[in-house]
């Protein structure tokens, strides 16, 4: 090595220094997206990897490399677009619009209202319902989202957090329906509610009693719901709301070891739910750390879960994650380059390893995507993943000197940040005290900086203008009408129900949120098959347990 570090140097001194005298770089220092210096080039002496411990095989521990050994080999990546709007039919035929163009799993968008406990007929739903995804009030409107798709042969990712619960309860009551029980559905649920104080905002309840419901879903899918992956810990949200591709890392295995040491606290067995536990990661733009940041968060949740929490068995280990493109990144100025973003986003995921993953499309900064518009999303990671071949060899860029430097490197980097909240008492007092908040807003301010004086140049945006013209583009339009016709089948559901069994189980509910420890999932599905609303359930638990009231605002 000595001799190699020896020959790099005078290749500086000499080569390098002979071109630059005449052709200056571009810039005086070249870094990632999160501020990781970039040598010039890299040579096995700048790398630090003993292959054993922080590469091995894939599959094996510290799945560095993937977590199955064959990977893409195998099957492809479940491609997973997210989609939701309007009403329960109107959805339904998207997802069925997706999965007749080659879709391989569901992921469900709910609006506002829905995200945040509300029916559609309530006053603060004014103007939200369906508009940023579907409107799910009930019981019946799950059946229709799902009406004709057989829940026992897809996989269906929802993304909701404070009430993931009885949303949950739902989407069991339909299979139920269908004559498929409760172990044979396959999907996740992200019911990851410490994000939302940091970085998405569509909480309801305080933390500690979300942490309670969080635990309760898990103690519940561990016995009834086996197959369903109980969390997935979102980073995602986390990047949206400006932080580094490092402090993705850092906050969302914080926030991991949080919600760990949560389910031990509540009597769980780290190797009965830690195999459930799963992931969402952002694909940002720089094309080689975001390779380097997969790779690196499933080598550090793999150490913490085996040294930390002391997990035996190697499906605790490993860190399996779905991604989606980033959506900060999108441009309503020149719609159609953000195809050219999306596409390298997506190859960074799959190099990277991810077990799903949702393209954007390229007219999200402007509306809600079109037909045509997922479709060309849906085939870009069919062209990747049928043509490109990047899926025929397990990760293919394992070796390459400047992608083991970034893994090494961010994993480095979020350990300090993660030792930071410990040192404070882990994340929930972190997030209670603003510490991850401000850290977030920080990075997205420098960020905003370096565009607004052009540092950074986004196309488009602060170079390379054109006249714009988006009126060839479809749009997406919501009927405003939807409001009130999901407000009549809500008065239509209540006045057909049985009132008494309804307010027996939210009797039932209320009950058990006022006794510590008291199981509430099995409830929620008994709540919802008596027709009670989404609204009615989370009314009931916010007069036991309070709304959330940020403390301080950055």
């Amino acid at each position: 090595m000595d001799n190699l570090k020896r020959a790099k140097y005078e290749w500086e001194g000499t080569t390098v220094k002979g071109v630059t005298d005449r052709f200056p770089e571009r810039r005086e220092r070249f870094e990632t997206l999160s501020g990781i210096p970039l040598d010039r080039a890299y040579t096995p002496a700048d790398v630090e990897v003993d292959y054993v411990e922080d590469l091995g095989f894939p599959g094996d521990y510290p799945f560095t490399r993937g977590v199955q050994p064959t990977m893409y080999r195998g099957r492809l990546w479940t491609m997973r677009q997210y989609a939701g709007y309007a009403t329960a039919e109107e959805s339904n035929a998207r997802y069925k619009y997706l999965l007749e163009q080659g879709q391989t799993g569901l992921s469900v968008a709910f609006d506002l209202a829905t995200q945040i406990g509300y029916d559609a007929d309530d006053p603060l739903a004014e103007g939200e319902v369906g508009r940023v995804g579907v409107s799910i009030s009930s019981l019946d409107d799950m059946r229709t989202l799902f009406d004709g798709i057989p829940l026992d042969q897809v996989s269906t990712s929802m993304t909701i957090n404070a009430p993931a619960a009885v949303l949950l309860a739902m989407y069991i009551a339909v299979g139920k329906e269908q004559g498929v029980e409760p172990h044979q559905l396959r999907g996740t649920v992200q019911n990851d509610i410490l994000k939302e104080y940091v970085a998405r905002g569509t909480y309801i309840f305080p933390p500690r009693p979300s942490m309670r419901l969080v635990t309760d879903l898990f103690s519940y899918c561990a016995a009834e719901v086996p197959r369903w992956n109980t969390i997935s810990i979102s980073g995602y949200h986390i990047r949206e709301a400006g932080s580094t591709a490092v402090q993705e890392v850092a906050f969302t295995l914080a926030n991991g070891v949080a919600y760990v040491q949560a389910a031990l606290d509540a009597g769980l067995d780290v190797d009965v739910f830690a195999p459930r536990l799963s992931f969402f990661f952002n694909a940002h733009n720089d094309f080689l750390e975001e390779i380097g940041k997969f790779r690196a968060a499933r080598r550090l949740w793999a150490r913490l879960m085996r040294d930390r929490f002391g997990a035996q068995d190697p499906r605790s280990w490993r860190l399996r994650f779905h991604t989606q493109t980033a959506g900060c990144t999108l441009t309503a100025q020149q719609p159609d380059i953000n195809v050219v973003r999306v596409t390298l986003q997506a190859l960074a995921a799959v190099l990277g390893g991810t077990q799903s993953l949702h393209t954007n499309s390229r007219d999200e900064a402007l509306w809600l995507p079109t037909e045509e518009s997922v479709r060309i999303a849906l085939r870009t990671q069919q062209i990747i993943g049928h043509e490109s071949g990047v899926a025929n060899t397990v990760d293919p860029l394992a070796g390459s000197y400047v992608i083991e430097h970034l893994t090494t490197e961010i994993e480095r980097q979020a350990q300090v940040y993660i030792d930071k909240v410990d040192a404070i008492g882990g994340a929930l007092d972190a997030i209670e005290q603003g510490y991850i908040q401000q850290e977030i807003a920080d990075a997205a301010y420098r960020y905003q900086r370096e565009v607004d004086t052009g540092d950074r140049i986004v196309v488009g945006v602060n170079a390379y203008h054109v006249e714009q013209d988006d009126g060839r583009l479809e749009r997406l339009v919501v009927d405003p009408a939807i409001e009130g016709q999901q407000q009549a089948r809500l008065s239509a559901l209540r006045a057909r129900r049985d009132g008494e069994r309804a307010a027996a189980a939210l009797a039932r509910i209320e009950a058990a949120a006022r006794t510590p420890d008291e199981p509430l999932m099995g409830l929620f599905v008994a709540a919802v098959e008596a027709d009670c609303t989404l609204g009615e359930i989370c009314g009931v638990l916010r007069q036991v347990w309070g709304e959330y009231r940020p403390q301080m605002s950055i």
